[in-house]
């Protein structure tokens, strides 16, 4: 059993109060470790992974007043945890510098304005984002793990090992529903699937509740356009796993309709693949021209002409993916995410 981290030594608190995965709860997952060894730092939940040091939020409220440095930092996600930062620090006095990080891409309400009016420091997760904020806010870029996402030893071995055909796969991953244009996607590939027999498409994601009558409407779709066996259907798989199913593209597609910022471009361009993007959320400011290419939203003529172009071009193909890796590792590194946040901690810390 691991032994709770001594709150006395800890500067930095980290809420997560919802213990449903989400975005939010990924990110946590991914940085949390990786920051607490540069940093007396714990994450505040009532369910992590073993690997992320953590303490029950119930254990905040009987914590010291003051921290090793003086202050402590109550790093906030959400309104209901920059709310806990704003009673733990005008209520029960404990000394704190609240910082609150917003990924959300449209108006805020009164109430989320009032929250954020109160803290100490704000991070923006993309410039979009930032333009959202009634302050100043640090921009900070989500990155991901390119060591986890990385390109594959041998593509071929990999596909037969998952049970892929040897032929041109483009994928599009994620929850399935309207907003996130997998509909969009299948509507885009059919004509071009039906213009080349080499090529499958994958489409990779978890239907719930009312999405669920949806995601039956595509499989019926594919199938009366003559596509069986050529438009896979795959199951959601652990985190873990998903790097695997990356590497065997050739392409990706994220035919989003609306987004707070998106990481799935990232972990595939991390894995070598050329991406074909909507112009919505953080993917403007993550896809350079020589990886991939951005068209609008619904727009299904645009994401036709941009997959068609990878398609046709398997030696552009190629060096878009090679140029994908290298501008992943230089620019969306989890540690130069990790390093920026902590560079604001330790400002905020040293103002005691």
């Amino acid at each position: 059993m691991t032994t709770p981290p001594d709150l006395s030594r800890i500067d930095v608190l980290v809420p997560n109060f919802k213990r449903r995965l989400s975005g939010v709860t990924a990110t946590i997952v991914r940085l949390v470790p990786l920051q607490a060894k540069k940093v007396a730092l714990v994450a505040v939940a009532p369910d992590m992974p073993a690997h992320v040091p953590t303490v029950s939020p119930w254990k905040i409220i009987s914590m010291s007043r003051k921290g090793p440095s003086g202050t402590r930092v109550w790093h906030a996600r959400r309104n209901t945890e920059m709310l806990a930062g704003l009673f733990l620090k005008h209520v029960l006095r404990k000394r704190l510098k609240l910082l609150f990080t917003s990924a959300s891409q449209r108006a805020h309400t009164g109430y989320t304005k009032w929250l954020i009016n109160r803290m100490d420091r704000l991070i923006a997760t993309s410039q979009k984002t930032a333009r959202y904020l009634d302050h100043p806010a640090d921009v900070i870029l989500h990155g991901i793990d390119t060591e986890q996402f990385s390109p594959p030893l041998d593509r071929a071995d990999l596909r037969q090992s998952l049970g892929l055909p040897d032929a041109v796969l483009v994928g599009c991953y994620g929850r399935i529903r309207a907003q996130k244009g997998t509909g969009d996607f299948l509507e885009a590939m059919i004509p071009l699937m039906e213009a080349r027999p080499d090529v499958h498409a994958l489409i990779m994601g978890r239907a719930t509740g009312k999405f669920v009558e949806y995601e039956q409407s595509l499989r019926v779709r594919a199938e009366a356009a003559g596509l069986r066996g050529r438009v896979h259907f795959l199951p959601e798989v652990p985190v873990h796993e998903i790097a695997d199913w990356y590497r065997v593209l050739d392409l990706f597609v994220a035919p989003q309709r609306w987004e707070g910022f998106g990481l799935t471009p990232l972990e595939a361009m991390a894995c070598a693949v050329p991406v074909v993007a909507t112009t919505v959320g953080a993917f403007p400011e993550l896809i350079a021209e020589q990886v991939g290419t951005l068209v609008p939203p619904e727009d299904s003529p645009a994401m036709q002409g941009a997959i068609a172009s990878f398609l046709d071009d398997p030696d552009g193909r190629r060096a878009a993916g090679v140029a994908a890796r290298e501008h992943a590792v230089s620019a969306f590194s989890i540690e130069r995410e990790s390093d920026a946040i902590l560079s604001i901690y330790r400002q905020l810390l040293a103002q005691g």
